[in-house]
């Protein structure tokens, strides 16, 4: 996921919304590894495009071949294609209609204000959040009426949330900001509580509209939650704090962008671009925080640790060194972040953990292979920045339906993906004394080796990747399929055969096929999508998209029980609708044919927002979507006029508001069909 800073402001801190490149190895790049396997496959001349649409014809059998094998049944996809649309509203196919719902302010639980500009920070505390992202429905009783929709809130735009933001002159980083630099404590809070998650108990009325339903298990997970930190980080030096001299607990998650559910039915919310979030004026900084990103600087991304009054929750956002020991100040806070985190729904008592053995980085979310009895379980990661790379887990502990718990996930190893330019991978453990993880090479234990996955990943010699981001698996084959979303910054002698377009502006999709079960340590890998214009774009036959399949930025990703492949796109809201992205008009979700390649465009969203989070009821018959940062492309100029690009969803002169899309069928029918 991208997000805005602030609109019409570069950010020296993010610029366009993802972590600035911190990837120094000379790891290979994926586009190199493809530029040599075209030339190993084809013997054509001409673009690149042509080149890797012979590939792709001719590719690996990971459509009719498996999924004949796996006696799974073809996918239907049965509407009309909609157009590309520029219009501030969401259109879907005839014969669908759509219902917007819970938009950020929604109060659920209990008689508390509704969202405006005047509610207060404790208020957010009891409203739905702000910029939602990834989501899943939990059933209650295997209802498809009544359930907990689970949702993310990867961030914030303070000059849509504050009363003191309208009509007065904004700083820099565009917050109403008082004359000595400091911020108002109780704009801080609001912020800090509009960040995190939502458990939301939602009903289906007679009249086929959603309801918000007062529950004890409805609750707020924000930046201010206390948790508790798991596995092999818990408890070490790494993450000593004023906070929790023992190392055992942490406050709040933050930029919560895609999600996992695991096979014991709870929600892991993943920490994406959390490093821009904090200061740190120390002269040296150790790679536990500049491979994230973070450089010596007074600033952080909303400024909370200047909130008036000097409150510990707040100050914690400094990581300055202040005093002799870690334990007197938050220069460890940020090891704290870049985990998943796992929230239990139904119990509105539990206490939130960060699972530190899945590896700290800028997680996107986390896609979980079916659970089998007595086998590993596994589960895959992409870390959403530029030349990062893509990451799996295996347990130690076989997986038990009966005592399966999150305990599972803190005992195990971490791996990360190499992609040969033959079509092969490997999986590279990220363990101690394994590749070259060494106290010489500057990793003393596995604790040290997951706070620095990152760096880890380096040593070891992964594939530097196109911002890996949203992940799926085939219920019916086992093939994993990845987004690639862009990197304009590849140049011509950083390809390879995973990463094939130099100033990649409209990514892709990749698909891998394990050797056996899904914790084999070996893979053979293909693209099953390459993203762009009539010209540019190929389905996985090497055909070119026709228009009502061209897209670009393929970012939000899910597959549903009959094996659809529902793809979200993600332009940064400074470049939707301009330049080379104009073909593609707003942000857009498609659906996919694993098996022929058959791509549709199945809804298009208002005006700079991006489309992310998907997810049906248990008989699909109900669709809920998300739409983030309506209106982001909002000019500072343009905001200090009162002039917006967008007013979705309520139309008129009203502020943007971030909003989840409850989709059906006018006759009752399966979504997609």
């Amino acid at each position: 996921m991208k997000q805005s800073y602030t609109p019409g402001h570069v950010d020296p801190i993010l610029a366009a919304g993802d972590e600035p490149a911190s990837n120094a190895s000379r790891n290979a790049y994926f586009g190199d590894v493809l530029e040599s396997r075209m030339s190993r496959r084809t013997l054509l001349r001409g673009s690149l495009a042509v080149a890797v649409a012979s590939a792709m014809a001719t590719s690996l059998p990971f459509g009719r071949a498996l999924a004949a094998g796996s006696g799974a049944p073809a996918p239907s996809i049965g509407f009309k294609a909609v157009p590309v649309s520029a219009a501030d509203s969401v259109v879907v196919p005839e014969g669908y209609r759509v219902q917007t719902f819970i938009p950020w302010g929604t109060p659920i639980s209990g008689n508390m204000p509704a969202s405006s500009l005047e509610a207060g920070g404790e208020d957010q505390a009891h409203q739905v959040g702000s910029h939602h992202d990834g989501m899943h429905f939990f059933p209650i009783e295997g209802s498809s009426r009544d359930g907990l929709l689970v949702l993310n809130h990867e961030y914030v735009e303070p000059r849509f949330m504050h009363a003191a933001a309208q009509g007065l002159a904004l700083d820099s980083e565009g917050f109403p900001q008082h004359e000595d630099g400091s911020r108002d404590a109780d704009q801080v809070l609001k912020e800090l509580n509009a960040h995190g998650v939502s458990i939301v108990r939602i009903q289906e009325g007679d009249d086929a509209q959603w309801q918000v339903v007062v529950d004890e298990r409805n609750r707020r997970i924000t930046g201010l939650t206390p948790m508790r930190l798991a596995g092999p980080v818990a408890g070490t030096e790494h993450v000593v704090t004023k906070y929790s001299p023992d190392g055992s607990m942490t406050r709040g998650t933050l930029n919560n962008c895609s999600h996992g559910v695991t096979p014991w039915n709870t929600y892991l919310a993943a920490e994406e671009n959390w490093s821009g979030y904090f200061a740190n004026e120390d002269t040296e900084i150790d790679r536990r925080q500049a491979r994230f990103g973070i450089q010596t600087r007074s600033e952080g991304r909303y400024q909370w640790h200047r909130a008036e009054g000097g409150a510990d929750e707040f100050v914690r956002f400094d990581a300055t060194s202040r005093g002799a020991s870690p334990r007197e100040d938050y220069r460890n806070e940020p090891h704290t972040f870049g985990y998943m985190t796992e929230i239990d729904p139904y119990d509105p008592e539990s206490t939130p953990v960060k699972r530190t053995h899945l590896g700290r980085f800028a997680h996107e979310g986390v896609i979980f292979a079916p659970a089998v009895e007595g086998q590993p379980v596994v589960c895959y990661s992409g870390d959403d920045a530029r030349f990062e790379y893509i990451y799996k887990f295996v347990s130690a502990r076989p997986y038990q339906a009966a005592s399966a718990d999150g305990s599972l996930l803190d005992e195990g190893t971490l791996y990360v993906a190499r992609f040969n330019d033959d079509g092969s991978g490997e999986w590279l453990a990220l363990a101690p004394g394994e590749n070259g993880l060494t106290p010489e090479n500057g990793f003393a234990d596995l604790a040290d080796i997951l706070v620095n996955t990152r760096s880890a990943a380096d040593q070891v010699g992964a594939t530097k990747m196109d911002r890996p981001e949203w992940g799926a698996v085939d219920p019916a084959t086992g093939q994993v399929y990845f987004t690639l979303t862009n990197n304009t910054r590849r140049n011509e002698e950083q390809l390879d055969a995973a990463n094939p377009r130099a100033e990649n502006h409209f990514g892709h999709i990749i698909r891998w096929q394990e050797d056996g079960t899904h914790a084999a340590e070996r893979f053979q890998w293909d693209i099953f999508l390459l993203a762009g214009d009539q010209e540019s774009g190929r389905d996985m036959n090497g055909e070119p998209l026709d228009p009502g399949a061209i897209l670009a930025s393929p970012d939000g990703l899910w597959i549903d029980p009959d094996r659809r492949v529902w793809i979200q796109t993600d332009i940064s809201e400074s470049a939707v609708n301009t330049g080379v992205y104009a073909p593609f008009g707003n942000n857009q979700m498609l659906v996919a044919n694993p098996e022929t390649g058959e791509l549709k465009r199945f809804l298009t969203g208002p005006v700079g927002q991006e489309i992310t989070g998907v997810v049906t009821t248990p008989d699909q018959r109900t669709m809920f979507v998300n739409v983030q940062h309506p209106g982001a492309n909002t000019s500072a100029a343009d905001f200090a006029e009162g002039r917006l690009t967008s007013h979705w969803p309520e139309g008129g002169s009203a502020i943007p508001h971030s909003a989840t899309l409850v989709i059906t069928r006018e006759d009752g029918g399966i979504i997609g069909t």
